[in-house]
């Protein structure tokens, strides 16, 4: 959490009993010279909203979803006031359930509506909305967004028929996911996993300049496609465009696509047919790196001979690149993937994510142990979401 974070959760904490919403702003205002933008008071560490109930549930209208769009790049954080106790919630997009005032004409091109107390969850995942977990929950939301956020409100809140498609597992697609964490042990005991970490090594080393510079993007969701379009990217002219943009720092970085494929790089092998997904990690972020569609990683598993990895990329900003070649069913990386089942839409199993403290310990001391009782477990219980 950061300091100034936790500077501001104290002093709510501190003003408990208070029951006057107006002269807590006023404190909290005063204390750290914060900007108010008719009802919030931001600055560039967090947002906050001051609301005032008889009791912990409140039905107020919070904030107009127009609004709430120009804070959600930061913790946006609700303070509930109340006689005994202030409560702080977290609030941005994420943990919306849907948009409940002057929303009918809701859409992805038309951002209407305001939401309620009453529309913010009050637990995500298994997690508490409170002030302890503000800052795990906002490391899951920072990966999706307001973009991601965006088609689920519109779905959730107009009951838009959904544009996915769950992917139907049957008996001889069930049979061949769940001999994947198997395939996946006898890639890695293979010299095709040295082949195709050199592989992804190498570009890394020769685009290494230009990553570290890409680094230094403050947006996480440009600089991790840029990276990942450094090291795996197969137009070759957008390659050196981006890296042109990246030289010369008075450019703005051009627009490019990728492709919304499980995985950045696709390598057959004689036994193995792999889809490897780059991830970037700041190690000195904290932040929970998106992992992968689950219908998507299921349709993919259920293919003979396939093989799923992550590559990840640690770079500490300016000094060092590390490398990491691991599997999905990496132990500790399956203990630490978070299953967004209540982010999906209808017709989607949804997201996972992994925890990011995980992956820096995977790079700084690699390891490729799988257990295939856990793994199975895991696949089954994606499959019946």
């Amino acid at each position: 959490m950061t300091n100034a974070l936790r500077r501001l959760l104290k002093l709510i904490k501190d003003n408990d009993q208070i029951n006057d919403k107006a002269r807590l702003a006023r404190i909290v205002v005063d204390e750290f010279n914060l900007i108010k933008d008719r009802s919030v008071f931001y600055c560039a560490d967090y947002a906050l909203r001051f609301s005032s109930s008889a009791s912990r549930n409140f039905g107020n209208t919070v904030l107009s979803l127009s609004s709430l769009q120009k804070y959600d790049d930061r913790p946006f954080i609700v303070c509930l006031v109340t006689p005994s106790q202030n409560h702080c919630l977290i609030a941005n997009t994420t943990f919306l359930k849907k948009i409940s005032h002057s929303s009918q004409e809701l859409r992805e091109n038309n951002i209407r509506g305001s939401f309620n107390g009453s529309d913010i969850v009050t637990e995500f995942e298994g997690v508490h909305n409170s002030a302890k977990n503000i800052e795990q929950l906002y490391a899951i939301h920072a990966e999706i967004g307001f973009e991601g956020n965006l088609p689920r409100l519109v779905e959730t809140t107009n009951n838009i028929s959904p544009t996915g498609i769950k992917f139907h597992v049957d008996e001889k697609a069930l049979s061949t996911i769940v001999e994947a964490p198997k395939r996946a042990m006898r890639f890695i005991c293979s010299a095709d996993i040295d082949t195709l970490k050199t592989e992804l090594d190498d570009q890394v080393e020769k685009y290494k300049t230009e990553i570290l510079l890409a680094a230094l993007i403050e947006n996480g969701n440009v600089r991790g496609r840029i990276i990942e379009y450094l090291i795996a990217g197969e137009d070759e002219s957008m390659r050196q465009q981006l890296i042109s943009a990246l030289q010369d720092g008075s450019r703005g970085i051009p627009r490019f696509k990728t492709d919304n494929t499980l995985g950045d790089y696709h390598r057959n092998f004689e036994a193995f047919d792999t889809e490897t997904d780059v991830k970037t990690k700041i190690m000195i972020l904290n932040s929970n790196p998106k992992a992968y569609n689950l219908d998507k990683m299921l349709e993919y598993l259920a293919v003979d001979r396939s093989v799923f990895m992550f590559y990840f990329v640690g770079i500490d900003p300016g000094k060092t690149l590390d490398t990491v070649l691991t599997s999905i069913f990496q132990i500790d990386l399956l203990r630490s993937t978070i299953l967004l089942r209540h982010w999906s839409g209808r017709n989607s199993r949804g997201e996972a994510q992994f925890r990011g403290n995980t992956i820096n310990d995977l790079i700084v001391s690699p390891n490729s142990a799988i257990d295939e009782y856990e793994s199975v477990v895991f696949l089954n219980q994606v499959i019946a979401l």
